[in-house]
């Protein structure tokens, strides 16, 4: 029995004398020949599609082949977007050394509701002049930050020092 790359056989390339058809509105008409097959599908406006190919007889239904094949692409679609939506997606938050203890609270908010629908968190602290004296301070802002958000979050790239900038990212839980 013979598939296409597309999808199944349609209408004249079903080459079987008999076939059970399925009409419609999904009942079950019976075995019958092809040729009233085609015409119940010509009448209906609809395509003949064989469904199941391996079984004796093959089994064809009427319907519009051309939507199914577009709401199965879209389902396709659709699943992998939803697959790959989240976990694709970095949210990046920037502090610098002396951001206040309130901006903090207030950012340490938005990453923890980040990582509660499924995205990533990239934290990254900019050190300009002389505030690269102080490295530490970044160090330690990291690591409340971890301390933070380690019953939502789990860290995927510890704090590390990478020019004038310290970078850490969390992902959620699964």
């Amino acid at each position: 029995m013979h598939i296409r790359k597309q999808g199944l056989r349609v209408n004249s390339e079903i080459k079987i004398s008999k076939v059970r058809l399925i009409d419609e509105t999904k009942s079950q008409v019976g075995v019958v020949s092809i040729q009233e097959a085609m015409n119940r599908a010509g009448e209906a406006g609809l395509d003949l599609v064989e469904v199941g190919p391996n079984s004796e007889p093959p089994v064809c239904r009427i319907m519009d082949y051309g939507k199914w094949l577009y709401r199965q692409k879209r389902k396709k679609r659709d699943a992998n977007k939803a697959h790959q939506r989240h976990s694709r997606i970095l949210k990046e938050i920037r502090l610098r050394p002396e951001t206040e203890e309130h901006d903090l609270d207030i950012k340490l908010k938005h990453a923890r509701e980040f990582l509660e629908k499924d995205y990533k968190v990239q934290f990254t602290i900019q050190f300009k002049g002389r505030q690269m004296l102080h490295k530490e301070i970044g160090f330690e802002i990291m690591e409340r930050i971890e301390n933070d958000l380690n019953e939502v979050g789990k860290v995927i790239q510890p704090s590390k020092m990478a020019g004038r900038r310290i970078t850490l990212v969390l992902a959620p839980h699964k």
